[in-house]
């Protein structure tokens, strides 16, 4: 399914404007910074980075891209950054979250090693390659990445082995070719182990010849623990749950997690974060889904994934029947429409702010995000790649 997606994003020819300027506003080559927000979102409450409020807690959406397709320079793959104290906590880490996070800032003073050097704590919310495949790339140079760095190693988050494989779809379909059929559901702590055996040659020549650090000395990885909650199945629809999930506090902030529902993918997770300053819940994929609703009560901001239904029928209109009205029903159960996500999500929840990010397809233009605001009384928020906001007031 991912590469027909892929295959169909990248018949585009050309770029929308706003992502063009958004673009070269990357690079360096202009400070256009309008159009980035819907209606009702204050300029100084969001504002891109170069033009950072200041303020304890915040908010950076380091990259606003849905599912694995890279479309264009102007959104990197999904990733954001919760801010508190300096210390970076990251969730998720789509294709070019480490390159984002040097742009944004967050990375320390450039021209030197030092992207991770205020990293605390990474947070993955699910094991499909467009929230993950900067995790290679982040373990394998981390050490040579520290420079500065003071504090205690970067504790790693994320699903385990979910103990059988999904269903396969639609069920008249004959089960393809199994991958890796010794271990072929590896959570992150499996993962992160055959990356260790994969990058073997680099970092066997490079801790010979320069004293490299393991990256396990700089990696805290472990799995989130299911026992007792859930026993997935093939379907992967998770239950409901009366209470989050604790998953990890250090000072003055607290990571509680729920499941969500992007089926048959399990675990999928969901992250709130609160602090002093105020709250922030990241949805990772999912359809509307009472599990989040829940979680999100009353957050000062919502981070939510969405996906255009009219791109969907655009998909499927390039594929057979049989092929592209079991992939609608997919993409459209499994995720968060703009319909959906303000009035039925960000609404019941509470929510004072909602903030679109995973937006799919990523060249969209921002006005075909807005409808989003429909029955939602807060305040929307279109993201951007490093976009920042405050979290309660300003220091």
């Amino acid at each position: 399914m991912c590469d027909v997606v892929a295959r169909v994003i990248g018949q585009a020819d050309s770029m929308p404007e706003n992502s063009r300027r958004r673009f070269l506003q990357v690079l360096g080559a202009t400070a256009v910074s309008s159009g980035l927000l819907a209606a009702g979102a204050q300029p100084a409450a969001a504002r891109p980075v170069g033009q950072r409020p200041k303020s304890r807690t915040r908010l950076v959406l380091l990259g606003t891209a849905g599912g694995p397709a890279w479309i264009n320079g102007a959104r990197c793959g999904v990733s954001s950054a919760l801010v508190h104290r300096g210390r970076v906590h990251l969730v998720d880490l789509g294709a070019g979250a480490q390159q984002r996070l040097v742009q944004s800032g967050l990375g320390g003073p450039a021209g030197l090693g030092t992207s991770l050097a205020a990293v605390r704590a990474i947070f993955l919310t699910h094991m499909h390659s467009d929230h993950v495949t900067d995790w290679p790339a982040l373990y394998a140079t981390g050490p040579m990445n520290t420079v500065g760095r003071k504090l205690p190693p970067i504790d790693v988050f994320g699903p385990g082995d979910r103990g059988t494989l999904p269903r396969v779809f639609p069920a008249n379909r004959p089960a393809p070719p199994l991958y890796n059929p010794a271990d072929p559901t590896p959570g992150i702590a499996a993962m992160t182990g055959y990356l260790r055996q994969a990058f073997a040659a680099d970092f066997n020549d490079r801790s010979r010849d320069s004293n490299f650090t393991d990256p396990n000395a700089l990696f805290s990885v472990r799995d989130i623990d299911l026992n007792g909650v859930w026993d997935i199945d093939p379907q992967g629809k998770p239950p409901r749950l009366t209470r989050p999930l604790p998953v990890w506090e250090d000072g003055d902030v607290r990571v509680t997690a729920t499941l969500v529902d992007h089926h048959p993918t399990a675990p999928a997770f969901a992250y709130r974060f609160d602090t002093p300053d105020g709250s922030v819940v990241f949805s990772g994929d999912t359809g509307v889904s009472q599990n989040l609703i829940d979680l999100a009560k009353d957050a000062d901001y919502l981070v939510h994934e969405v996906i255009d239904p009219a791109f969907v029928d655009e998909l499927v209109a390039v594929l057979p029947p049989e092929i592209g009205e079991p992939l609608r029903e997919h993409l459209l159960v499994s995720h968060t429409t703009i319909e959906q996500v303000g009035r039925d999500v960000a609404e019941k929840a509470g929510a004072k702010n909602l903030v679109l990010t995973h937006l799919t397809p990523g060249s969209d233009d921002t006005k075909r995000w807005r409808p989003a605001q429909r029955g939602y009384s807060g305040r929307l928020i279109i993201g951007q790649d490093l976009l920042e906001l405050n979290v309660g007031r300003r220091s």
